[in-house]
């Protein structure tokens, strides 16, 4: 019998050709090619010699591929759920903040000025309090009083 080296080296290429021809991917190849002589070198003391030792390392190779798809497949479906979870919840959340929106906009509208134009340039139009002031030709701390002020009503309003 000849040593796992030698084996290596004499059929290497042949099972890597063959879990190529089998996963069209050179990495995949190199990775269950590896995992094949690892294994035949644990398992040699079981080879009878039924068969040409060519066709033993390729049917381990071959085991190893399948054992490699069904874990891959068992990821990729989760994956796929994960990813199936994350927009579900995205879609809610949007649903939600939606929804929210639009509750925020009824008070809104029932707000009176300035604390409507105010909310509305801070939080939408994503103003400072020092530009909010001078569009009202106001002071910063005037824009931060009323912003806050306006909070406060809406926070009532949606108590309510």
């Amino acid at each position: 019998m000849k040593s796992i080296e030698e084996l290596y080296r004499m059929y290497f290429k042949d099972v890597f050709l063959y879990v190529k021809a089998l996963s069209k991917d050179d990495h995949i190849a190199e990775e269950i090619t590896q995992d094949t002589f690892f294994k035949a070198m644990k398992g040699i003391n079981k080879f009878k010699g039924e068969c040409n030792i060519r066709v033993w390392l390729c049917q381990i190779a071959k085991n190893s591929y399948y054992t490699y798809c069904k874990k891959r497949k068992r990821v990729d479906e989760a994956a796929e759920k994960e990813k199936q979870l994350i927009e579900e919840n995205f879609v809610e959340r949007r649903l939600v903040e939606k929804e929210q929106a639009v509750i925020l906009h009824k008070v809104l509208h029932h707000l009176e000025e300035p604390y409507k134009e105010v909310f509305h340039l801070r939080v939408f139009g994503e103003l400072s309090f020092r530009e909010i002031g001078e569009i009202f030709e106001k002071t910063e701390s005037w824009s931060r009083v009323t912003f806050h002020r306006a909070k406060v009503k809406i926070m009532e309003h949606l108590k309510k």
